[in-house]
């Protein structure tokens, strides 16, 4: 296989409505396997989140990243994923959340490392049009001298490769450190004033409302690599939902590593 390049691809971009944790969860799996096997194009998808949620990896101890008593009275729903990575922490309209779903020759010969460098490099330069000076922090950051931006995850399976990166946009982050152990150890020694330093929104750092941060990023990604609007089919939708409530909805899946 040689690597192929962003515009050799057929772009498409997806920005649909509010949608249930677990059926993220499920939407990534699904388009996943879609675009692996030649039905489904090479695709961008905007998430926005229909409730506030904690994602966490697919290799992440339930008991050791959230403290479930906070989160039920939070009302806060805890997922798993698909890939790896760490703990996210998530509000409707706190965060950008992005997958991009491509077929594995885009990275072929990459290591993970690189690979994260090299599917983050639109945001960058989205985040620099903005006026953030951000950098990819290896292994899964985006970060800036203000600090933490985003975090992102990589699965590769069968012919596809899938990148999802969430961006802190505005956060809550009395509330994160309620819910979130590993928060809590990290920033112990420090004091959770420090919480905001630690993870720094995009909304402090650039002022601007998040539709048009969200819109600065679609219009970099199509300067870059082309893309054609696009919105998630019936029988993709369908499959999502089933796998949704039949997977990712279960205690089984979230509590695969207790």
């Amino acid at each position: 296989m040689s690597r192929s390049l962003w515009t050799d691809h057929d772009w498409q971009l997806i920005h649909d409505a509010p949608q249930p944790p677990a059926l993220h969860m499920a939407l990534d799996d699904v388009l996943v396997d879609e675009v692996s096997a030649g039905r489904r194009r090479p695709t961008l998808r905007i998430w926005e989140w229909a409730s506030s949620a904690v994602v966490i990896g697919r290799f992440q101890s339930l008991r050791n990243e959230v403290d479930a008593d906070a989160a039920r009275h939070h009302g806060i729903e805890v997922v798993r994923r698909i890939s790896g990575g760490g703990a996210m922490f998530i509000e409707p309209g706190n965060t950008i959340t992005y997958s991009i779903v491509a077929p594995v020759s885009l990275v072929d010969g990459m290591s993970f490392e690189q690979a994260y460098a090299y599917m983050d490099e639109w945001v960058l330069a989205a985040l620099a049009e903005l006026g953030i000076d951000a950098w990819y922090q290896p292994l899964n950051d985006i970060t800036s001298a203000a600090g933490k931006i985003a975090g992102a995850a990589q699965a590769r399976r069968g012919n596809a490769v899938l990148h999802h990166v969430t961006m802190a946009y505005d956060i809550d982050a009395a509330k994160m450190l309620d819910v979130l152990r590993i928060g809590r150890e990290k920033l112990s020694d420090k004091g959770t004033t420090s919480a905001n330093k630690r993870v720094d929104p995009l909304r402090s750092q650039t002022g601007l409302p998040r539709e048009a941060v969200i819109a600065k990023m679609l219009e970099v990604f199509r300067q870059r690599h082309g893309g054609t609007r696009d919105t998630l089919g019936p029988a993709e939708l369908e499959r999502a939902e089933a796998v949704a409530a039949g997977k990712f909805g279960s205690p089984a899946w979230t509590g695969l590593v207790p």
